[in-house]
This record gives structure tokens, sequence and C-alpha cells, in this order.
């Protein structure tokens, strides 16, 4: 089967939001609370990843930068419903490419929110020096970096990442710990190797770089599940709950929404962190209109979500 084909094979599989390619009701998930609220903050990146699920870039622009005005509405509004949020997360893109990403922190921080920021940890995030620093001074329990270290090895890393992207990165987390950044990882899981020896294996390299990351924890160390959107992959029906052992309030989607801004048009609240250019994830434009419940039809609500067991956060 071509690529062209087993992506055509794929969209029929998930196309009905209702019924099954077998005939069965789709599995669904309500928002029971609006814990974590994402901004994704432009899809330019200061590299291209080999696998990157959002195909972030120098040049790739889909996703416009989001602003802190508008981060500041979408705040006012989980102040105003009295929504519970406590986390807002940033992730990309690279987060610090966009320019207005200090202003959200300290929009989210003075309000009392805990911020979580996925960040590569290279140039784009240096640059901010002692700004950033200050943060770090004056919200040290409530801001949380997570730095994307694809391997505990260099080599394997750069195959993700691309040449010369290791000793930036290490730049960088030696940068947040003289700062005084609590840091968190996220790694893959695609090499090959059990859980075990991944953890050990980053174990051994966060002792060599005196980074304060417990391996063992999978907050502090999270290894996330590959995803493709082309994949042949089993369809979540209403009765996989009771067959795979598993709580629809297991899946992040019921706990959490992501904000994304098109190029050129206004941004939608969409379910959640992973797919962001598919329209029919769209939960509509404020959080009010987010709170219904999300169908899981799309190979990442099965490969990553339900039987991968990935969450962004827990």
């Amino acid at each position: 089967m071509t690529k062209a084909e087993r992506g055509a094979w794929v969209a029929e599989k998930f196309r009905d939001p209702d019924v099954t390619a077998g005939g069965e009701p789709r599995a669904v998930v309500p928002l029971e609370r609006l814990d974590t609220l994402w901004f994704n903050t432009g899809t330019l990146c200061n590299i291209t990843c080999a696998n990157c699920y959002i195909e972030s870039s120098p040049v790739n622009d889909r996703l416009a930068f989001v602003t802190a005005a508008e981060v500041r509405g979408f705040l006012e509004e989980i102040e105003r419903e009295r929504l519970g949020t406590r986390r807002i997360g940033f992730t990309g893109g690279e987060p610090f490419v966009n320019p207005d990403i200090l202003a959200m922190f300290e929009q989210c921080l003075s309000r009392g929110f805990e911020v979580l920021v996925l960040t590569n940890a290279m140039q784009p995030m240096v640059r901010w020096g002692d700004r950033l620093a200050a943060l770090a001074g004056g919200y040290r329990d409530a801001l949380v970096v997570r730095v994307s270290i694809d391997h505990y090895r260099r080599a394997l890393h750069e195959k993700e990442r691309g040449e010369r992207t290791w000793e930036p990165m290490l730049r960088g987390v030696r940068w947040l710990m003289d700062n005084g950044f609590r840091i968190s990882v996220a790694g893959r899981t695609c090499w090959g190797e059990d859980e075990r020896s991944l953890r050990e294996g980053y174990g051994r390299l966060f002792a060599q770089l005196g980074v304060d990351v417990d391996a063992w924890d999978p907050e502090g160390l999270v290894l996330f599940p590959e995803m493709d959107e082309l994949a042949d992959v089993p369809e979540i029906t209403a009765g996989c709950w009771a067959k795979l052992g598993k709580s629809p309030s297991e899946v992040m989607c019921s706990n959490s929404r992501m904000v994304v801004k098109r190029k050129g048009a206004d941004g939608p609240v969409v379910a959640c962190t992973l797919i962001a250019y598919d329209e029919r994830f769209e939960m509509g434009a404020t959080l009010a209109e987010a709170r219904r419940a999300v169908v899981l039809n799309h190979t990442h609500c099965s490969r990553f979500c339900v039987l991968g067991g990935g969450a962004c956060v827990r």
C-alpha cells in the first residue's frame, strides 16, 4: 500500500464521528474539568526535527504567534467562569521564538497559575537572559521548563533533532540549572529499548550533568510514545474502556484543551495538544464552548493516548 493509499484508508476508517468502521459506537471523552489550558505559541521553530508531529520548522508559520492580549482574554474567562484551571501550558513550535512569551508567562504567574513550557532549550530560550532568569527567582515553585531530550545519547538525539543540536541543548540545560529553574525532561520511546533501560540511561545523563531530575518520576522524565497520522491503528470503541481496564478520565482531553491561532484567522480552542490542524477537533471560540465531549476518531487518540498511555501532563 502506498503512502497515499494508506492515508486514504485511515481517513475513511476514522471518517464517521459516531460509528467505527466495524459498526460499533465510537468512544467519547467528556471534559471533567479544565485542569490545564495549553497555548500553541506558533509553529515556527529554530530547528526542523525528523518526526515532529506538528511539522514545526524555521519556515512553518501555519499556526501564527498567539499574543499576550489573546492569552489574557482566556485567563479572564477562566477567572470569570470559575473554571478552576490550575496550570497553563505553552508549546509550539519553539515557544521562546514567540516575541510575547515572557509577557504571557508574567500574566499567568501573576494571576496564580502554574506555568509549564516545552522547549528545546537552545538559543531562542537562552537569549532572553536576565529577564527570563528573573521569573525563576520570583516564581520558582510555579514555573517548570520541560526540555526535549530525545535520547540520553547524543547520536540518537541528533538523529531526531539534527546535527549540532546536542551541545546547544546541554548549554541551555546548564543555563537553566545555574539560574535556579525547575526542570523536567521529555524523552521518546521509539528506540527499541524498554522503559527500564531508558530511565536508567537518562538517570546516568542527569547525574553526569548534575540535573535535579528523578529519572524514575513519570512527571520528571516524561517518555512519549510515537505518533503517526497514517498508522493503521485500532479504533477505540465505547466498549474498549472495560476491555482495556481504562477510564475516559485517564485521557488528557478529559482535563485539558489547547488554544491555537491559524494563520490569517482567529484562534479556536481545540481538543488537545496533538491535533492542531484537523478542523473536526475544533471545539469552539471560547472555553465555555469547548466544554463538550471529544470523539476519539483520530489515530493519535488510539495510538498515543489510549493504547500508548501518553499524556502531556498527568
